[in-house]
């Protein structure tokens, strides 16, 4: 879910940047900062980005950045000339002397140099910027889309490599029974003393070797790799459906490893396990 798009536009002497960010996050939390000309369009622009996002922690930015000459402080030339009437009548009833330095004098009265004009957003500047954000979410999208392929290219590899080591297990489950029975005989032959009733030895034998049966974890762990696969082709967003296939799909793989019993069948967990592991950390990229 991590992203990133910008854009600039040039509108009457100005020019408005977007910025746009997004990271992980259960839910859609976004938030804002916004030049103050455009804070009236908030809601407006948080519509526009939760029409293209689902989830994530987005981090939305919008200001302006003015040239010397849009920026300057207008000086109200009637004002100054006022004052300056005003000065030259109050000097010649009293006497005193007019300034030396006029514009000195001049520009220091008030509100000469107060700017007074109040920016209003007007449609064909708020349409401009709606395109600016709209193609600053595009870029976005289209930078998550880029990652959601790359993740969905390395998911498919991870669950391929988890198939092959599921497979690799059948060949060492035959020699585990019967290094399990072998073990166990050899350890009743080891006490002379000991008298036991073999049928009753094999029956318990049968029953605890099916305790240590593997076959429906093996069956359930294809299930949920094939399942998963079949879950990213959908175009819907199916990240939280994704990792809970990834948990059940540990379940039975610790399972797993909790039955081996033997070190070859130990060490093909610990495999699975690990390919496993970063799948989990990266499904949370997932929408």
């Amino acid at each position: 879910m991590t992203g990133y798009g910008k854009s600039d536009i040039a509108y009457n002497g100005k020019k408005i940047h977007v910025e746009i960010k997004s990271l992980n996050s259960k839910t859609l939390d976004i938030s804002t900062r916004i030049a103050p000309l455009y804070r009236e369009k908030e809601m407006e622009m948080r519509q526009l980005i939760a029409a293209n996002m689902v989830r994530g922690k987005v981090d939305f930015s919008i200001w302006v950045e003015k040239d010397s000459v849009a920026n300057a402080t207008p000086i109200n030339a009637a004002l100054i000339e006022h004052y300056y009437h005003q000065i030259k009548d109050i000097s010649a009833k009293t006497g005193i002397p007019e300034p030396t330095d006029w514009f000195y004098t001049l520009t220091r009265m008030p509100d000469v140099l107060t700017q007074t004009e109040v920016e209003v957003l007007d449609d064909s500047e708020w349409e401009m910027v709606k395109k600016a954000i709209g193609k600053a979410i595009g870029q976005l999208v289209g930078f998550r889309k880029q990652e959601g392929e790359a993740l969905q290219r390395k998911f498919t590899e991870k669950i391929g490599n988890i198939a092959e080591l599921l497979s690799s297990v059948e060949q060492f489950e035959k020699i585990r029974v019967e290094k399990i029975r072998s073990r166990i005989i050899e350890g009743l032959k080891s006490i002379p003393e000991v008298d036991y009733d073999k049928n009753r030895m094999e029956q318990e034998l049968i029953y605890y070797i099916e305790k240590l049966d593997i076959s429906e974890e093996k069956q359930r762990l294809a299930n949920h790799l094939k399942y998963f696969h079949e879950t990213m082709e959908n175009d819907e967003c199916q990240g939280k459906k994704l990792g809970f296939i990834a948990q059940e799909m540990g379940r039975e793989i610790n399972t797993t490893g909790s039955k081996s019993n033997q070190a070859e069948m130990q060490n093909i967990v610990v495999k699975m396990k690990d390919e496993l592991e970063q799948i989990k950390e990266q499904v949370l990229n997932v929408l």
